[in-house]
């Protein structure tokens, strides 16, 4: 973006339409004024050729004693008569001057020779002498002057200006509307949630593209269930031919190949149950709301991992009351707690709420995820080798669950670093 430019597309449009409504306006203004100008000067020098013509023929019939009472009858705004030959002046006159000259010329000739100078002050000032009848010299002091625009008329221009400035906002506004109504929508746009259909109102163009974006919602709804519903099948289906498979090693021959084999059984079944898990939070949202208290909702959670002799502590437990899903809920903090036990073998729940929202955090003091991976640890089946160990256990499904049931209920998961080590999953609420 250019320095000085506004980012935004309405501030933009509104900019170029706004300048491309006052150039032309400016233009027309001054069109109008040259034409006025012109229509002015018309006017002025055809007024001018006959009250010349009509003037200097009558003091030329007054006694010389009348005359200086018929100057000031005679007076105009740009023009006035007197009796001798005048202010000093040069004989070069410029165009309009020259222009001027040529009318008074044309009305008094050849009746009486005109001559003409040029006087410096004010601008554009001339005189025109003529000798009368009776030797008498008489001269024509013409001072053009331009017409005097009206009172009212900035106020019109200012007026009108406003109404322009006005219609383009208006204009503007409801051309990057839908491109607003589009972008929020996109924004809400999350695996798991409902999604938002835009109003397939307005302009033709504008209804149409939000007809396409619906649609696009629906294809994209339709494909991560179609591929949700596979996980769950599949993973559902092999729960029985574990099962068989477990029967069968637990009624082999004892020893240390029967001990490997369920092993390796138990990590498939809890493979299994993680997927099933995973495919159910996608559909996180059809577990009716309820009202929940949530410093018992946490103590509660909390004690039932000490009484198993878990080291799970609590810390900034305030009194809070929040509408949501209990069970979603509480998976998400297990999958938590247990991630951080697992890892840094203690955890730490905390709450706390901040600007109408409702922040639980589980902290640990574990050995924290690369800053690269913070976003990708979200993924399904992703696992860290470098900074947990698969020795440990775990699926790479667990995160995944949780930051799909925090989204299923109107909330977000996030995860950083601790200072001094350790990581940090906080979920924020409302």
């Amino acid at each position: 973006m250019k320095p000085g430019w506004p980012g935004s597309l309405r501030s933009r449009l509104f900019l170029i339409l706004l300048a491309g409504l006052l150039g032309s306006q400016a233009l027309s203004f001054a069109v109008m004024l040259l034409e006025r100008d012109q229509s002015a000067r018309a006017v002025m020098l055809t007024t001018l050729q006959r009250d010349v013509a009509v003037a200097v023929a009558l003091l030329d019939r007054l006694p010389a004693r009348e005359r200086p009472d018929w100057l000031a009858l005679l007076e105009r705004p740009t023009y006035r008569f007197e009796i001798g030959r005048g202010a000093p002046g040069t004989p070069a006159l410029p165009a309009r001057g020259q222009m001027i000259a040529d009318e008074i010329r044309a009305a008094l000739a050849p009746r009486f020779p005109v001559r003409f100078d040029a006087v410096p002050e004010p601008p554009g000032r001339l005189q025109a002498h003529v000798v009368l009848a009776d030797g008498q010299d008489l001269t024509i002091d013409v001072r053009p002057a331009a017409r005097a625009v009206a009172s009212w008329l900035p106020v019109a221009l200012g007026v009108q200006l406003l109404g322009l400035a006005a219609c383009v906002w208006l204009a503007v506004r409801l051309a990057v509307r839908p491109l607003t109504r589009f972008a929020e929508a996109a924004d809400r746009l999350e695996p798991g949630r409902p999604a938002t259909r835009v109003a397939e109102a307005g302009p033709d163009e504008v209804a149409r593209a939000a007809k396409a974006f619906n649609a696009l919602q629906a294809r994209i709804a339709r494909h991560l269930d179609e591929r949700v519903r596979i996980l769950a099948a599949i993973s559902h289906d092999l729960q029985t031919p574990i099962t068989r498979m477990r029967l069968r090693v637990e009624t082999g021959v004892e020893g240390a190949e029967q001990d490997r084999l369920l092993a390796d059984l138990d990590a498939i079944q809890a493979l299994v149950r993680e997927g099933i898990a995973y495919a159910r939070s996608v559909h996180g949202d059809v577990e009716p709301p309820a009202r929940l208290d949530l410093r018992a909702f946490v103590e509660s959670l909390v004690f039932d991992y000490q009484d198993t002799g878990r080291d799970v502590t609590v810390s900034d437990l305030p009194e809070a009351t929040i509408a949501t899903r209990p069970q979603a809920l509480r998976r998400i903090l297990t999958n938590l707690i247990d991630n951080a036990l697992r890892y840094a073998g203690r955890a730490e729940v905390a709450v706390r709420v901040a600007g109408g929202r409702i922040v639980l955090a589980v902290l640990d003091r574990g050995p924290g995820i690369p800053e690269d991976k913070l976003e990708a640890v979200l993924l399904p089946f992703v696992r860290l080798e470098e900074s947990r160990n698969r020795d440990t256990g775990g699926t790479g499904l667990g995160l995944a669950i949780a930051e799909q049931l925090a989204g299923a209920i109107g909330g977000r998961l996030a995860l950083r670093n601790r200072a001094g080590g350790g990581l940090e999953a906080t979920v924020t609420l409302g």
